[in-house]
């Protein structure tokens, strides 16, 4: 993903949703919680719905810094030096 601005926002159906701020397209994610976990964390659910998306949004970013990083390796070592 390019340099976004993203936002964590909570939706009218109780749906957790990552979206970029400066559009109204579709969520780039969603986070439902079932009424029994609701239950189990009493109304802390934004709290864990912000956890797990920043975990996601963390690790995709590694992940893509790690493509970048073997793709720059593999032109290096593909490259003849004279």
């Amino acid at each position: 993903m390019e340099n976004a601005f993203l936002e964590i926002v909570e939706l009218e159906d109780g749906q957790f949703a990552l979206k970029r701020i400066d559009s109204d397209d579709e969520a780039l994610v969603t986070v439902n919680f079932s009424a029994e976990v609701i239950r189990i964390l009493q109304d802390n659910q934004s709290i864990i719905a912000k956890a797990m998306i920043g975990a996601g949004v963390q690790a995709a970013s590694m992940m893509s810094q790690q493509a970048a990083d073997d793709t720059e390796e593999l032109s290096s070592e593909n490259q003849t030096i004279h």
